[in-house]
This record gives structure tokens, C-alpha cells and sequence, in this order.
């Protein structure tokens, strides 16, 4: 498991966790609704490390609000994704739904369980491409 990371103040780079959950070979994606310059494109859930949060205590609390769901938060996927020129960083992380719990999309506008032929049939966000390819080596 990866070492836990904390934000280190406010003059840091705001770090951004995400999600990528996979079940029987597919992995969750889900539809932006808001704001309306990302409305309608792809991303894995998850949000911003709060001040005092590691960044897995900030993506199993993200899990909870966006999806309903409880998690185990695994290894890193991927590289960090600099984001708004350089002022945010992306950190993807593997993740297990516990005890038979179900997303549900409380805060998006759909969801979809993608199979690895099918991570093109939707329109990711810029910041989640690096992620997406990534996938199919875990996607089997």
C-alpha cells in the first residue's frame, strides 16, 4: 500500500484523489453534471484533499458523498496528472467497494461500468486520460 500523504499547507499544490473502482473485470465511470464547461464528459469519482487529510482519508470520504459507498483504498494507478497549470496535481488510486456496497450516482449525471473494449465509448475528461490508460492491464 502506498505511504499516506497529507496536504502540507496552504501554499501547497491542491492535490485532487480519484477513484478507480473495478468489479468483474469493469471499471466505474462517471457523467459530469456540473460545472457547464465539463458537463457531459467522463471522469473517476473523487474530489479535493481537504487541510488535515491524507489523500486516501479525503477519497473514501469523497466515495461516501459522491456514490454512497464505503471503500478500502488501495494502491496508485497511474502518475500524478498536473492540473490547472501546475496549481493542482491528480493522485489516482485503486479502490474496493466493501460489504456488497453499490454506487449510485448521487452527484453525477450517470454512471456506467466499462469493460476494456469499451473505455473509448465515452468522452473522459483531459485530466483522466493518462488514467484511462492505465486500465487495461488491470481490466482482465
Amino acid at each position: 500500500m502506498a505511504p499516506k500523504q497529507h496536504v502540507k499547507d496552504a501554499k501547497s499544490r491542491r492535490v485532487i484523489v480519484a477513484a478507480v473502482i473495478i468489479t468483474d473485470g469493469r471499471v466505474l465511470a462517471c457523467e459530469r453534471s456540473a460545472p457547464a464547461e465539463v458537463a457531459g464528459r467522463w471522469e473517476f469519482p473523487g474530489g479535493k484533499v481537504e487541510p488535515g487529510e491524507t489523500d486516501q482519508e479525503a477519497l473514501a470520504r469523497e466515495c461516501a458523498e459522491e456514490l454512497g459507498v464505503r471503500v478500502e483504498v488501495g494502491d496508485r494507478v497511474g502518475p500524478d496528472v498536473p492540473l490547472a497549470h501546475g496549481r493542482a496535481v491528480l493522485r489516482v488510486f485503486a479502490v474496493n467497494l466493501l460489504e456488497g456496497d453499490v454506487p449510485r450516482a448521487l452527484e453525477h449525471t450517470s454512471m456506467r461500468w466499462l469493460a476494456k473494449d469499451e473505455l473509448d465509448s465515452v468522452h473522459w475528461l483531459p485530466a483522466d486520460k493518462p488514467i484511462v490508460a492505465e486500465l487495461p492491464a488491470l481490466l482482465t
